[in-house]
């Protein structure tokens, strides 16, 4: 429902719960995701004995998170 003094959706129609919703949802999701996956790679580093430089360890780490969120959308649609 459009709100007919402006362009704003009224405040508790479904689009504006939706929204308020997806945001709540999507950093407390994002962030348990972020942890996880940084909690992962550590742990395979450690378990392979691999030593990397701060940018080297930065660099592989955003490459693997690449790959794994490239198969989790594959697997999700």
């Amino acid at each position: 429902m459009k709100n007919p003094f402006g362009d704003q959706q009224i405040p508790g129609s479904y689009q504006d719960v939706k929204q308020r919703i997806y945001k709540k949802v999507s950093a407390k999701v994002s962030e348990q995701i972020r942890m996880l996956l940084q909690d992962s790679y550590e742990h395979a580093l450690n378990e392979e004995n691999i030593i990397l430089s701060r940018p080297e360890r930065k660099r592989l780490f955003s490459q693997v998170v690449a790959m794994v969120m490239a198969d989790l959308s594959g697997n999700l649609g």
